[in-house]
């Protein structure tokens, strides 16, 4: 490699949902930045993630109540969801939502998009080097911002058996006739519940002995119940020994202790991810990762090499697009002299099941470990099938569970499982967020018929967590 590296003064690797926002700000301020991609802009959440998956959710949300027309008086005949269609639809709702990206990127005086694979490659003096395609470039700051991938777990058989992930599935054009999902976890869950409804066979195999085990067992076993009740078939405790592909072309799962294999025609693997940092070259500049591959930040997502920061997935500070956003926010601040961290950033997430899960803040088990410290809780729960709303429009699966600091008088969390969940918990956020008193929101003049309107009751009957 010859020649003089092209003076920037930021480089940003990755475009996540950190950095095209963080890119244009920085722009508008008068920084040259490079942005380097080596796929597609936007990283998972707008091309395999969050974008396309909503998408294609909707499309099985529209068959699933097609079919239960009938309990509201409708007549539609026989319902059939052409596969080619839905995802045509997703496609152009994903190349939209891309391009957008790209032109805000390409389109930003002061940004320049390099369409290529970045690795850091030391330092000249204060400043990085960075390499991509026989080209070099200099900075004296880096944003990384390059996300997770689908990780596969050490199964005998498996890589043969040509699996699926969260990308690849995406590409399908009709829907398997029995599609096997290794991972009860948020997008196994998900998918198995969109395959499901787009009609498919699903069967679902968890190692753990419940789906969803980061969150309390009764929502797991509500989940559970859900999706068995639409015909998904759950395996909790499995472990699986082996994966064959027969010569039919069938997928076969061994299971430990089982008389029989687990047999369908496509295997989804959704057991976890990993960071894109392996290939970084962030030895070069001293920058750590941990074991996992991660790479470690303060509450200001800088990283142990001043000058250095990472965004989003990597950093572990969050696996989610919004706080991915946020940590664009941080810096942003920050560089503005405002102090802003990610110190005591609150949880806050949903999965996509139907109804969703919404969760803020503490759950039930964390706020009884907080107990043995001595804080005091109150506790308010109120089932989705006593809601006014959730009754006519026939959508009652699920809980509302809201949890309040006895001595402060601040929300500590909620767990919401049933209609609109995703959206509704966020009111608690915002209180949170505003350090209001629980009072606030239980004295407040809701609208009826809303299933926000029940936060008054709620409230007003709040017991101690014992």
């Amino acid at each position: 490699m010859s020649g003089v590296p092209v003076e920037v003064d930021v480089a940003a690797i990755g475009t996540g949902q950190a950095v095209p926002a963080l890119a244009a700000a920085l722009a508008a301020r008068g920084r040259s930045v490079a942005v380097f991609e080596s796929s597609f802009v936007g990283g998972s959440c707008v091309n395999v993630g969050c974008t396309p998956t909503k998408t294609l959710r909707k499309t099985a949300r529209v068959a699933y109540l097609a079919r239960r027309a009938s309990e509201f008086g409708v007549r539609v005949g026989e319902v059939s969801v052409d596969m080619a269609a839905a995802m045509l639809r997703v496609q152009e709702v994903v190349t939209a939502s891309r391009s957008g990206l790209e032109r805000r990127l390409t389109g930003t005086p002061g940004v320049q998009l390099v369409r290529a694979r970045a690795r850091l490659a030391g330092r000249d003096g204060e400043r990085f080097l960075i390499t991509a395609h026989g080209q070099q470039f200099s900075a004296s700051s880096v944003y990384i911002n390059t996300g997770t991938r689908p990780s596969m777990p050490p199964v005998p058989g498996l890589a043969d058996a040509a699996p699926l992930t969260n990308e690849s599935i995406l590409m399908l054009r009709e829907a398997p006739p029995h599609l096997v999902i290794l991972g009860g976890s948020y997008i196994g869950l998900e998918f198995a519940q969109i395959f499901r409804r787009l009609g498919s066979a699903v069967t679902v195999i968890e190692h753990s002995e419940r789906i969803a085990s980061r969150e309390e067992p009764d929502i797991s076993a509500r989940l559970q119940a859900m999706l068995e009740a639409e015909g998904v078939t759950v395996v909790t405790g499995a472990h699986i020994a082996a994966v064959e592909r027969s010569p039919s072309g069938a997928v076969m799962v061994s299971l430990g202790g089982a008389d029989a294999p687990v047999t369908g025609t496509h295997l989804l693997v959704a057991t976890g991810r990993v960071p894109n940092t392996d290939d970084l070259g962030l030895a070069t500049v001293g920058v750590t990762t941990d074991a996992q591959g991660y790479i470690p930040v303060d509450a200001f997502l800088q990283t142990n090499t001043a000058g250095i920061w990472a965004l989003g997935d990597v950093n572990r500070r969050g696996a989610f697009t919004h706080t991915s956003y946020q940590d664009h926010e941080i810096v942003l601040a920050n560089l503005s002299g405002t102090h802003r961290s990610a110190a005591g950033r609150v949880t806050t997430y949903a999965m996509y099941t139907d109804p969703p899960l919404g969760r803020i803040g503490m759950s039930e088990s964390d706020a009884r470990r907080a107990m043995a410290s001595g804080r005091r809780f109150l506790i308010g729960t109120q089932e989705m099938a006593n809601v006014s709303r959730a009754r006519e429009e026939g959508e009652t699966t699920g809980v509302i569970r809201v949890l309040i600091d006895a001595e402060t008088r601040r929300f500590a969390g909620i767990t919401m499982l049933g209609i609109h969940a995703d959206e509704i918990v966020q009111v608690i956020a915002a209180m949170m967020a505003a350090n209001a008193p629980y009072e606030a929101l239980r004295d407040f003049l809701p609208v009826h018929p809303t299933v926000t309107e029940f936060f008054p009751t709620i409230l007003g009957q709040l017991v101690p967590l014992t």
